[in-house]
């Protein structure tokens, strides 16, 4: 596998993995309804390897998955180890004061260590390689939010009946 790469003023970072795969009639989409860091990543890996090997790419955004592309909230998600039992520590430590903002820092930190972007440049590198991002028309007029709320490269605020058109015949995942 190569790495194509593109030079920004402050890091040189992955733009696509290039398997040699040339464009397909295959589709892929992605249903984000999480918000937390930790549920945000494999979306959006999951998105750029799809691209990768040339498949259509559509990453819907619903519930707590606004987060991921609401201004306000999409460079700051946490990760917390309450409830998450595959942090292998006993649950009583992740509700001490501190907990979330050290497990988040670590998190980050490992993702960093590998060359991976955080979130707002990772979905710009989607967008870059050719995915769709959408936001869930629901889920906007619940939280009362417009696109001007949203990351900029929301290509729309839809229905559910709306993404299930755009990506008819797709393999669908939901995250």
């Amino acid at each position: 596998m190569t790495v194509t790469e593109t030079q920004t003023p402050t890091q040189t970072q992955p733009v696509v993995p290039s398997f040699g795969a040339a464009p397909t009639d295959r589709k892929l989409a992605i249903i984000c309804s999480k918000g937390n860091l930790d549920m945000a990543y494999p979306a959006l890996i999951l998105a750029n390897a799809a691209l990768g090997e040339g498949v259509e790419t559509h990453v819907f955004f619903t519930f707590w998955g606004f987060d991921m592309i609401n201004k306000k909230t999409m460079g700051d998600l946490k990760f917390t180890m309450l409830g998450n039992t595959a942090t292998h520590m006993p649950q009583g430590i992740g509700g001490l004061p501190g907990m979330t903002a050290m497990a988040t820092h670590q998190l980050k930190k490992s993702i960093a260590d590998l060359g991976v972007p955080e979130v707002p440049e990772f979905l710009q590198q989607i967008v870059d390689s050719g995915g769709h991002l959408w936001a869930c028309r629901m889920s906007a007029d619940m939280n009362h939010l417009t696109m001007d709320d949203l990351y900029d490269e929301v290509e729309g605020i839809i229905s559910a009946s709306d993404f299930i058109e755009k990506t008819n015949g797709a393999q669908l995942l939901f995250i």
